[in-house]
């Protein structure tokens, strides 16, 4: 079996053991260390410099932003709070750890793709400690250190720690490449606990309607689309394919985790469901991108 179906099949099974074993809700907290963990490894290969930097970062950036709060209001047009706080972490998410693999895959410029990640990652989570408790109408004045923490211990404390494995340990910056079925492993394990998750609120909370659920997933669905085209038409033609997976492909397990701590297991769902969207649109890009390699 070719390793682009098995990993398929891998997604696709942790989703529906996730659904069907509600139980591993309890493992719930295992998802922050999963995280850390998967970020830890990336941020072991990235090196950044201002000459890396272009402005379409920026824009794309920038446009990270306007997709949270476009989602805001896509959410607010279908007339429910948890709908418009599921479409605003679907949109404000960061660009994915997995993303400069994928554009790997499909022989695009990686580099590029590592810096919207570094600069994404980095930027947003600065940003969400002052934008969530607006955000969420959360008024408490510890919840501004709250999130602080919690978005530093699960970015910037994975940055610090790579930064100084790198500098004594130089060979520590091959280990990405030779731990990328560990970190698919790791991010197929934290896709199963946040459907166990979200499956085990769906029991117990009865408010949780079949509609609300099918407006979530198209809304998650809409955002998807709307930023895999967004980001090609910032790449323009230079960096097409980059910005739009850059844009397009989003590091889910932080903004899901944050939506569990912040909100509930029900606005969590608009980045779960964003997981499937793109990782669909990854599974056919990298279709592509086989049939039209040479045959050996």
């Amino acid at each position: 079996m070719k390793p682009g179906l098995l990993r398929t099949f891998a997604i696709v099974g942790a989703f529906t053991l996730g659904a069907i074993v509600p139980q591993a809700s309890s493992l719930a907290w295992v998802i922050r260390w999963l995280i850390m963990a998967m970020l830890f490894i990336t941020f072991l290969q990235i090196r950044f410099s201002r000459q890396s930097l272009t402005a379409s970062h920026v824009y794309l950036l920038l446009a990270n932003f306007i997709m949270g709060f476009a989602g805001l209001g896509i959410g607010w047009l279908l007339g429910n709070r948890d709908i418009m706080l599921a479409a605003f972490f679907a949109g404000i998410t960061p660009t994915a750890t997995a993303a400069p693999v994928i554009v790997g895959f499909l022989r695009g410029k990686v580099e590029y793709v590592v810096i919207a990640f570094l600069l994404t990652n980095v930027v947003i989570a600065a940003f969400l400690p002052v934008l969530l408790p607006w955000v969420l109408d959360v008024s408490t004045d510890g919840i501004y250190l709250h999130v602080a923490q919690s978005v530093g211990l699960v970015v910037f404390a994975p940055m610090l720690g790579a930064w100084v494995l790198r500098k004594l340990h130089h060979q520590s910056t091959h280990w990405p490449s030779k731990l990328r079925n560990v970190s698919f492993g790791m991010w197929v394990l934290a896709l199963f606990l946040i459907t166990a998750n979200a499956s085990d609120f769906f029991r117990q909370e009865a408010s949780a309607e079949p509609l609300i659920l099918a407006k979530i997933g198209l809304v998650s669905m809409l955002v998807c689309a709307l930023n895999f085209l967004l980001g090609a038409w910032i790449g323009g033609k230079e960096f097409r394919r980059e910005a739009s997976q850059s844009l397009g492909q989003k590091n889910t397990t932080f903004t899901i985790y944050l939506a569990m701590v912040y909100a509930n297991p029900l606005v969590a769902l608009g980045p779960t469901f964003y997981v499937l969207w793109h990782n669909l649109w990854n599974s056919f890009q990298l279709y592509q991108a086989e049939q039209k390699r040479p045959e050996r």
